[in-house]
């Protein structure tokens, strides 16, 4: 274990005093701040937060989701992202993808309990939010479908699958596809009262060197009516946004729908509305999502930008990303929270700024200065519980004295 600098065991002790003892009374208590966002995406693909390892007990499981949920409540969080659809797979009984091979060890394995629906009640019980988080697209972090449990959708429609950068997807193009994909994330929505749908940044998959996402056929069927490929792609993503927005409201009016990106839409070079970055990725030509349009059409009601840069970063300068998307987001009715590299926080191998425990600080403060932004999102849960540098201590120190009310 990494030693924890004086300061930063200064700044976490200083936060524990800030927290209410559990038995404090109502007078002691800290008042609640206005509503706005605090919140922590928590990722089960591979195992990254949870469960900590595959093949654990029902009970096991729970205790460990439960105390992930505790330290959103310790930090002062409102709002947990939990993924619940990370490969073309379920964190609950669906009737139309198998069990999450991440749960125990083999995909389609009923797991002996229902982390979807515990997890809504769980968080609701702690006054905390409760986002399903659901990757679109994404079937397998392999090439092999051999390799998928044998009722797999994947397996009975092979036609549906484009093998890309050592992963299997399922290809946008494709309208039978972006059917069945909205279908399958429906069903918990129907089922579940969760307070939002969110979707990640992988749209079309990011861009491999030297390799080609094989949409081809799709694209000779179904891509007549546009004027490039790159047009037809964007139109896809589109209608998976559209669509999936006006299924939620159909079957629960009060859920939100929210999409967090990567966060350069275009870079100003590229286009003259983009922000002033230099990122090697834009979400728009690369991942053809047009993240700008969402917002200002308000397609969604949130939009989390992973503004996963320090402040002064040489290509993407987390000062200047935050400006830009205050300024998409300005009068279009749909609400900016910004995402947050917590990971990256005394992480071996990060930039210095990424040592100091008080950059994080610093993005709120600077955030702060734009009526726009209503919130913050942590990736994610492990760091949060770790807190290995006093990062988010620190935040609650400098920012979080108050409860917040989740944004409704």
């Amino acid at each position: 274990m990494a030693q924890v600098s004086r300061r930063a065991f200064a700044v976490a002790a200083l936060s524990t005093l800030a927290l209410a003892a559990p038995g404090a009374t109502a007078a002691a208590r800290p008042r609640r701040a206005a509503a706005e966002m605090r919140g922590m995406w928590l990722a089960t693909v591979s195992n990254r937060d949870w469960p900590s390892r595959t093949g654990l007990s029902a009970s096991a499981q729970r205790k460990e989701l439960t105390a992930l949920f505790d330290k959103a409540v310790d930090y002062r969080l409102n709002t947990v992202m939990f993924q619940v659809r990370p490969t073309a797979d379920a964190f609950w009984p669906s009737p139309h993808e198998p069990w999450s091979q991440y749960l125990t060890g083999t995909q389609g394995k009923n797991p002996g309990w229902d982390p979807l629906g515990t997890a809504v009640e769980e968080a609701h019980a702690r006054g905390l939010q409760l986002h399903a988080w659901f990757n679109p697209y994404r079937i397998a972090n392999h090439t092999d479908p051999g390799k998928l449990v044998a009722s797999h959708p994947a397996r009975k429609h092979p036609d549906w699958v484009v093998p890309y950068g050592g992963k299997l997807y399922y290809n946008p193009g494709i309208p039978a596809v972006r059917a069945f994909v909205e279908k399958a994330i429906l069903d918990a929505v129907a089922k579940y009262p969760v307070d939002a749908v969110h979707f990640d940044d992988y749209f079309y998959p990011y861009p491999v060197a030297g390799q080609t996402f094989d949409d081809d056929d799709a694209y000779d069927t179904h891509g007549g009516d546009f004027s490039s490929r790159a047009a037809w792609r964007r139109d896809n993503i589109d209608k998976l946004v559209t669509e999936t927005a006006a299924g939620i409201k159909k079957l629960r009016p009060g859920t939100r729908f929210g999409i967090s990106p990567f966060a350069v839409w275009r870079n100003a070079t590229t286009d003259t509305r983009g922000s002033d970055t230099k990122a090697g990725v834009e979400t728009y030509d690369d991942l053809y999502a047009d993240t700008r349009k969402w917002v200002q059409k308000n397609w969604i009601d949130y939009i989390v930008p992973q503004v996963y840069w320090q402040i002064g970063n040489a290509a993407a300068d987390y000062t200047k990303v935050v400006d830009w998307w205050a300024g998409v987001a300005k009068g279009s009715g749909t609400r900016l929270y910004i995402g947050e590299a917590l990971y990256r926080a005394g992480a071996a191998g990060a930039p210095s700024a990424w040592q100091d425990p008080a950059e994080l600080s610093r993005h709120l403060t600077l955030a702060g200065q734009y009526p726009q932004v209503g919130g913050h999102v942590y990736f994610a849960a492990k760091d949060v519980a770790a807190d290995p540098i006093g990062a988010l201590s620190r935040v609650v120190a400098d920012h979080y004295r108050q409860p917040a009310l989740p944004p409704s």
